[in-house]
This record gives C-alpha cells, structure tokens and sequence, in this order.
C-alpha cells in the first residue's frame, strides 16, 4: 500500500523537486494572498421535484408578473399555455422555454389531460370565464390556481368547489398578498393581544385610476362588477384575514363620477362597513378613480399600518407604541413566486392550501352582500 505521506510534496519538497530554482518571490505570485481568494459562500440548494404549470390566459398579468415569477419559483414550474392566440403563445414559449407540445387553444384544452407535465392550471382570464375554465381544468385532473375574484357569483364558487372534490384535486385562488411577509405580519399583530390590546377598528382602502374605458373590467357580463370585485377585494378580504372571522353585519354606499364613460355599467367608488363577531368594526373603500392602497389596525395602546399595502413591491409596515414611529423591515419577496411554489409544496404534500376555494366563496358571498347594502340602503345580516 503506498503511504499517503510519500505521495504528497510539501512546498519544501516542491522547490527541491524543481532543483531549487524558483525563487519564494515566485512561489509567491503563484499563490494569492489570503485576503484575494473566494470566499466560502453557501451554495444555494437543488431544487427539489417541481410542479409543471401551464397558464390559460396570456394577458398583462401573465406576461409581466407571472412569467418572471416563475424565475424565482423553487417548486413550481412553467411548462405550458393557453392561449386563442397561437403565434403569441409560441413567441412566448420561445422566451420562456415552454416546449411548443404544451401549447394549447381554447378548443383543445380538454387535451390537457393527456399531459402528465402538466399538474396545475392557473386560470388568469376575465371573471366571467373563471368557473367555466376552472371546471373543464378540474375534470381533465388538473389541480387550479384560480386568480381573484374566484367567480362573478357564489354559486358559481360552488360548483367550482364541488368539481374539485369530485375531482379529488386542489383548487386554490390567486390571494397573492397572503403569501407574503408584510401582510403576515400584520396578521401577527393584529390578533396579538399581550402588547397593545385587542384589535378594536381596522381601516382598508384599494383603488386605482382605471383607464381605457373599453376594457373587459367594465363591463358587468364579464367582470360582475365594478372597483369592488376587482380591487376592493384586497380591502375585504384584508379585513377577513386580520380579525380571522366571518363579518355579521354590512353596511355599504356606492357613487361614481356622472358621465364618465367608464363607469356606465359598474360603480367607480364604493366604501363599506363590517361588525364581527368579537365586536371589531371594519371601515373599507374601494375605487377606480383615485389611488390608495392602505391597511391600518387599531388597539387601545397603539396601532401598525401598511402603507402601500399590496403593491407588487415597495410595501411598507409602521408600528405606532407610546407615541412612537417604529418602521419595520421585512424581506421584499415575489408575491406571485410565494403563491405559487405554496400550492406546489401543497401538491406534493396533498395538504391543503392557504387560499382554498372556500375563501374565494366566503369574499364572494360577502360582495353580494355589501352590493345589496349599497342598493336598498339597509343594514344587510349575515348568518
């Protein structure tokens, strides 16, 4: 057996292998200094199994926050389209990578089932079609990640919801802002009661500036409603999160700007109020005239606010206690990576998500009520 020793030159041995004749100076300049060399640094890890996802939809929300999203996926991956555009889902794939086998149309979609590559659909078109695309999606054995709101009706919700079982798949929806860490703590510290008290008001405004009067939002058929279905849902469904109850009472009042052209079939502004059941009062707006984007708890020794509150990036946390300002800083995560790589992990584990369909129904049955609150004026009860 050769002796490990013998086969390894020390420096000394080295220069009297070479006959001695380098000199230390250019030993030296072979071998950089200590401070010079790469830093250890922690490799990231391999991901693990992936989840493939193709999406149904190739709009403004697709190609510029989804698509990237995928970048910053660790379990979820993008694998296919659909599209009643052809050439654009092929430029698309191109960029992407997405194999042009997993491209599909409106007309073929129950193909899909055929494609075991294929795990999750993430059905990102107009309200209207949510159910519909949903449905078709769960019965080809596909699990749906469904964006907001779920469906223009709660009986809509509900046939999605029974498909899924029927199925034995997953259906989650797009409530992208539960996933990440500003708006969980928030949560944290609005049913924390040991510092500064129970929660007593919370205050959510979500609102925009909506432009071309033409767009599908618009119109009732396929948005099934205005500012509230559309981006008062953040406000609501905010409101939901932060007590961790259902409301019981609703009040609401809705307006939009006279001949405006495009608000002639959905409301530009609509605020609303919630009582729960533990006696904490919600006071939201919701708007496609102005732009606020804002959540604020209150308790009797302090309060905390996110101010934005569900932008894409750049969301703030302000805690106030004993008349101090305390900024908090939390990572800035990819809201749409954390949805997604959730409902993978939830796949793999057969747990259930987050955001199940459910939730999409409860925002639902609630909207139904703010608006018949709004039309009659009344105080609508919630059972």
């Amino acid at each position: 057996m050769t002796d490990r020793s013998d086969s390894r030159l020390s420096r000394r041995g080295f220069l009297q292998a070479a006959g001695g004749t380098l000199a230390a100076a250019s030993l030296s300049s072979l071998t950089p200094p200590a401070a010079a060399q790469v830093p250890d640094v922690r490799l990231p890890e391999l991901a693990g199994k992936q989840v493939g996802f193709a999406l149904v939809g190739l709009g403004s929300l697709a190609i510029n926050q989804l698509m990237p999203a995928f970048a910053r996926c660790r379990q979820a991956k993008l694998v296919g389209f659909v599209s009643g555009r052809p050439e654009k889902a092929k430029q698309l794939a191109q960029v992407y990578g997405v194999d042009p086998k997993n491209i599909y149309g409106y007309d073929n979609y129950e193909r899909i089932a055929d494609n075991p590559a294929i795990d999750v659909i993430y059905v990102v078109l107009p309200n209207s079609m949510h159910a519909e695309y949903t449905i078709r999606a769960l019965k080809a054995g596909k699990h749906v990640l469904c964006e907001k709101p779920m469906a223009n009706t709660p009986q809509d919700c509900e046939q999605m919801i029974a498909a899924a079982k029927a199925a034995n798949r997953q259906l989650m929806i797009g409530y992208r802002v539960r996933y990440e860490p500003y708006n969980q703590a928030l949560i944290a510290y609005a049913r924390e009661t040991a510092d500064a008290g129970p929660t007593r008001i919370i205050l959510a405004d979500a609102g925009f500036n909506i432009g071309d009067p033409k767009q599908w939002r618009l119109r009732k058929q396929m948005a099934g409603g205005g500012s509230l279905m559309d981006i008062g849902i953040y406000a609501l469904n905010a409101a939901r999160y932060l007590t961790g109850e259902e409301p019981v009472a609703v009040n609401a009042m809705t307006h939009s700007t006279p001949n405006d052209p495009r608000f002639v079939e959905v409301e530009e502004n609509i605020t609303f109020q919630l009582r729960f059941p533990s006696g904490i009062l919600a006071n939201c707006a919701s708007s496609y005239g102005v732009n606020f984007n804002r959540i604020r708890v209150s308790k009797p020794r302090g309060s905390a606010e996110l101010d934005p509150a569900s932008s894409y990036t750049g969301l703030r946390m302000r805690v106030v206690r004993g008349g101090a300002i305390e900024e908090r800083i939390l990572p800035q995560r990819d809201h749409f990576a954390l949805e997604m790589d959730h409902l993978a992990g939830c796949i793999l584990k057969d747990a259930e998500p987050l955001t199940p369909g459910e939730e999409g129904l409860k925002d639902l049955r609630v909207m139904m009520a703010i608006y018949e609150a709004a039309r009659s004026g009344r105080t609508i009860t919630l059972s």
